[in-house]
């Protein structure tokens, strides 16, 4: 055998253990999702395969009868009352089987969604949820995950229920001529071996095109966000987004119209092989029953064997086809309910106690990927316990990316962060978040009622006392309190509210939507609840919001925060002057350290940059603002 024979056969076994696995764990879902609609749908399946055989043998019992007038009436009333019998089964089967595969759909596609989005939340990183292949397979195993384990299903069971009918029709042709069953045998096997080639392709060309349409859906957001439609209409461009959003369906389409032409070209070949055999078949049974070689009944059980046979194979072909894409589509989805987490959790984490001492940063680098710049280099700082800690720098800094390694939704690539001289990686990421209140810069604005916005930041205890308790101490309660319903107003009009119908009279719009300021409020409102967490972490918690709402709000911060361990981020500096400690970022590093009144001193990037905001505070000199 040569190493290229050996090869291929390797490459076939692995292909065919691959296939199992994934026929092994659809199969799994689908009998954990519904066993007994399994078993139901199976039984009606073996139901129908034996009918349309039924039919045709009955059928020509009743042609020679007829014809020969050899059988006694009550065997042609039995013949005639299987027939009608299995009329009866042809008729509702379809129905009973439709009602139970549609049943078992949902309940897969409900088992699969749930399992699917644990899955990701077994995710405790953020590095997934940045790559652009991972969000591709995520949104492929969305499709898939609720269609494949169903299809699986019913793919296995249509093959034996055309396999039943195929053996049927086979052992009817077998009697009446050994080389027309021949012919139908070899018409299955190039269509067979070019379906499953166009499956093949069809896979492929969906992975190709996700991308396009991942790109699509973004555009056709965009061109109906609230958000972007200010800035959509004042700069004209709609126009644009809208051609590129064209252009990525264009792009789609033609991989698909590719596609289609080669199944149309193989398809049609195949067709017209089939079509080619089964005249032959007709004209030979025509000359037979001529010359007398063939009964009256053998003609009508010739042509329904030749066509069922053809059929069944066409059906067990398209089944088998089917099942084959739905399993690589399949292997997407596994793929992520089966993956690793992004992050390395110890079997026995140390237990993430109550901080006493405080949080160091040793020696730490981090970038996103091999391909990435180091966003920090070599960062050392302490956060001590009981003090607040400013981080302070130019755009780009690395600021945010260390809050995320605060966070642990990354690891550093070399160094370490000690919380009391634990490493974090050494502790559930759970525990270790449960223990943190975060304010981020880019804050999530929810499609939800004003009560469950601030309820978010602590779903376990989140009563309406203390939701109105935080979101007072963020000085939002005022505003929400004048909604229409109050806390329980939907801070959307994506959606409609619970119990507003256009047919009930109820003002369909009774959603509102919340200034920039105010969201900022109610992000506020959310870190404020977890306000017995050991580290509250606010990074530009005031960006949005007016000098006056700045002042208010820093002053309830240094409240809220006075005597806990904090970390703030800003680029108003006068915000943060007060912290116990400031650390200039610059480049990835931490460039100096001190109070405000130390580094002032310095005149080192802290005294520049404070200086320039200052100047924009302080008045012209004379001779600019005299009158010309």
């Amino acid at each position: 055998m040569t190493i290229a024979m050996r090869d291929t056969l390797g490459g076939v076994r692995t292909g065919a253990r691959a296939g199992a696995t994934r026929i092994g764990h659809a199969l799994a879902l689908a009998w954990h999702a519904g066993r007994y609609l399994i078993l139901g749908y199976g039984a009606l399946q073996l139901v129908a395969a034996v009918v349309p055989v039924a039919v045709a043998l009955l059928t020509k019992l009743a042609l020679d009868a007829i014809v020969g007038r050899s059988v006694s009436g009550s065997v042609l009333a039995w013949v005639g009352g299987g027939l009608l019998a299995a009329g009866m089964a042809a008729a509702v089967l379809p129905h009973l089987s439709g009602y139970l595969r549609q049943e078992l759909e949902r309940r897969v596609g409900l088992t699969a969604q749930d399992r699917l989005f644990a899955a990701t939340e077994r995710l405790p990183g953020l590095a997934r949820f940045e790559n652009p292949e991972f969000l591709d397979r995520l949104t492929l195993a969305q499709a898939a995950g609720g269609s494949a384990p169903g299809g699986v299903v019913f793919a296995v069971l249509a093959v034996c229920r055309t396999a039943i009918t195929i053996v049927g029709f086979l052992g009817s042709l077998l009697v009446i001529s050994g080389w027309l069953t021949l012919a139908a045998l070899l018409v299955a096997v190039p269509a067979l071996a070019a379906e499953l080639y166009l499956s093949r392709l069809r896979a492929a060309m969906m992975w190709r095109i996700s991308p396009m349409e991942r790109r699509e859906i973004f555009f056709q957001r965009l061109l109906s966000s609230v958000q972007a439609a200010k800035e959509l209409r004042l700069f004209g461009t709609a126009r644009h987004f809208r051609e590129l959003m064209t252009a990525q369906r264009r792009d789609a389409n033609a991989q698909r119209r590719r596609m289609d032409r080669r199944d149309l070209a193989i398809q049609s070949g195949l067709g017209a092989l089939a079509a080619a055999i089964a005249g032959a078949s007709l004209m030979w049974a025509l000359f037979s029953a001529r010359a007398g070689n063939l009964t009256a009944g053998d003609i009508p059980l010739l042509i329904a064997s030749v066509a069922g046979v053809q059929g069944a194979t066409i059906a067990l072909v398209g089944e088998m086809t089917q099942a084959n894409h739905q399993l690589l589509l399949f292997d997407h989805y596994l793929t992520i309910t089966t993956s690793e987490p992004d992050l390395p959790v110890p079997v026995q984490p140390r237990a993430a106690a109550p901080l006493r001492r405080g949080i160091e940063v040793r020696g730490v680098w981090f970038r996103y990927s091999p391909e990435h710049p180091w966003a920090l280099r070599d960062v050392n700082l302490t956060i001590p316990y009981g003090h607040s800690v400013a981080l302070v720098g130019r755009n780009g800094a690395g600021k945010s990316t260390l809050v995320k390694l605060l966070c642990r939704f990354y690891d550093p690539e070399h160094g370490a962060i000690l919380w009391d001289g634990v490493d974090l990686r050494d502790m559930d990421p759970a525990e270790l978040r449960w223990r943190i209140g975060v304010v981020f810069q880019d804050y999530m604005e929810y499609d939800l009622t004003a009560a469950d916005n601030i309820g978010l930041g602590d779903v376990h205890n989140r009563g309406l006392d203390r939701v109105r308790a935080a979101a007072r101490r963020a000085g939002i309660h005022d505003a929400l309190s004048a909604l229409p319903r109050g806390y329980d107003t939907l801070l959307s009009r994506r959606f409609f509210a619970e119990g507003d119908t256009e047919q009930d009279g109820t003002d369909p719009e009774i959603g509102v939507t919340l200034s920039g300021g105010q969201w900022q409020r109610m992000a506020l409102a959310r870190a404020f609840l977890r306000d017995q967490r050991d580290l509250l972490i606010l990074d530009e918690p005031s960006s949005g919001l007016d000098a006056e709402a700045e002042h208010e709000i820093h002053t309830r911060l240094r409240e809220h925060r006075a005597g806990g361990t904090s970390l703030l981020i800003s680029h108003r500096l006068a915000a943060v002057r007060d912290a116990d400690l400031l650390v200039v970022v610059d480049n990835g590093q931490t460039v100096e350290q001190g109070t405000h009144a130390e580094l002032m001193a310095t005149g080192g990037t802290y005294a520049h940059l404070f200086t320039l905001q200052a100047t924009g505070y302080q008045p012209a000199p004379a001779e600019e603002v005299a009158a010309p």
